[in-house]
């Protein structure tokens, strides 16, 4: 298949030191792709990866023409690996997920199949396969981010989701952002639908977000995001002449 100047869809994936996963995960979520009815890219972002990932992703490109990567020179977080990846999308809708196999690919077309009633459907991940510290702490880090932003979200941090380009234009982009993407983009006027999805034991390595590197910096951003909420200007023109 080859690269079209304007797919329909473009799936970004962030990746740091994933060298065990991407040989797994790259054929899977390419064997997902090739089902749906319209044109496809994905980009792969490596955020500054210390282990083999880059050069597998590299050999992974020029076997799938449909494959692009980007390299970051050092490790600049999950946000920004994300918004690095939209930015470069040129697909109208794109899709977002984890490379660490916990996201499962098959999702997406579900997902996608939402984006004729709404503008961004997101994974909810009410099934976590994760070990039980990390999921008390996500149980308890959604209650209070609803709490004070005024959301309903049950998984606001999920990394699965699909969206029409048009939802992420105008957001704030900012260092954490990825945790309140939903919130950002109903702030803008755009439909959400959470969408239970699946989720699996993580294979390979250990997670890269643990309870002390973002607890407070999580906190700070909700202030910061509930401020916004607060304070954003919007408005209805009626008539024009």
């Amino acid at each position: 298949m080859e690269t079209p100047v304007h797919p329909t869809l473009s799936v970004v994936v962030p990746v740091f030191n994933e060298e065990e996963s991407l040989p797994l995960f790259i054929p899977k979520l390419v064997e997902v792709l090739e089902t749906l009815p319209f044109s496809y890219e994905m980009i792969f972002v490596d955020d500054g990866s210390s282990d083999e990932s880059w050069r597998i992703l590299k050999e992974m490109a020029s076997k799938h023409a449909f494959l692009r990567v980007l390299r970051f020179k050092e490790n600049r977080g999950l946000s920004t690996a994300l918004i690095a990846g939209m930015r470069e999308a040129r697909g109208e809708k794109i899709a977002t997920l984890d490379s660490d196999l916990q996201n499962d690919p098959a999702d997406i077309p579900r997902l996608l199949a939402y984006l004729d009633r709404y503008d961004m459907a997101t994974g909810w991940r009410r099934k976590r396969e994760d070990k039980w510290l990390k999921r008390i702490s996500s149980k308890i880090a959604n209650r209070i981010r609803n709490w004070l932003s005024g959301e309903t979200i049950q998984d606001s941090a999920c990394t699965l989701r699909a969206f029409k380009k048009e939802c992420i234009q105008r957001i704030p982009m900012f260092n954490g952002m990825h945790r309140f993407l939903s919130t950002l983009v109903k702030m803008e006027g755009y439909r959400i639908v959470e969408v239970p999805v699946s989720h699996h034991p993580r294979k390979f390595g250990k997670s890269k977000y643990h309870i002390r590197n973002r607890m407070v910096r999580s906190f700070i951003d909700l202030l910061a995001v509930r401020w916004m909420k607060r304070r954003i200007i919007t408005y209805d023109i009626v008539e024009r002449i």
